[in-house]
C-alpha cells in the first residue's frame, strides 16, 4: 500500500515480526505504529503507539498509518484495539472506517499487554 503526495512518495511496510507498520519515505522509516496480534482467541491486531519522526509531522502520515493498519485488520477479518492514544481519537473521528473492537477483545489485550512489556 503507498500514499503519494506532492512530489512525495510514502509505502506503508507491514512489518509483522517487529510489530511495527511503518511508513517508509525514500527508504527511511518516518513514522510507525508499534502493534502485536492478540495471542489466542479472539485475534485482534492492537495498536500500542503511533510515532511520526521529527520533521514529518503535520503531512498526514500517522493518519494514513492508522487508515492503513485498520485496512490490515479488515482484510484479515479481525478487530483492531486501538490502545494507542492517536489510533484510539482516529478511529472516533472514522466510525465507518474503524469498527469498535468486541469489550472482551479490548480486555484481553490489554490484559496481554500489562503481562508483556516487550510488547511496546
Amino acid at each position: 500500500m503507498s500514499q503519494t503526495g506532492s512530489s512525495e512518495s510514502i509505502k506503508i511496510v507491514d512489518d509483522r515480526a517487529a510489530g511495527r507498520l511503518q511508513a517508509v519515505e525514500d527508504g527511511a522509516v518516518v513514522g510507525h505504529i508499534a502493534y502485536f496480534a492478540l495471542a489466542g482467541d479472539p485475534h485482534a491486531l492492537v495498536a500500542v503507539h503511533t510515532i511520526v519522526e521529527p520533521g514529518h509531522e503535520g503531512r498526514g502520515i500517522a493518519g494514513n498509518l492508522v487508515k492503513a493498519f485498520y485496512g490490515i485488520a479488515a482484510d484479515e477479518g479481525v478487530p483492531v484495539v486501538p490502545l494507542c492514544p492517536y489510533a484510539a481519537a482516529w478511529a472516533a473521528k472514522h466510525p465507518e472506517q474503524a469498527p469498535e473492537a468486541p469489550a472482551g477483545v479490548v480486555a484481553a489485550a490489554k490484559a496481554q499487554l500489562a503481562s508483556d512489556s516487550d510488547l511496546w
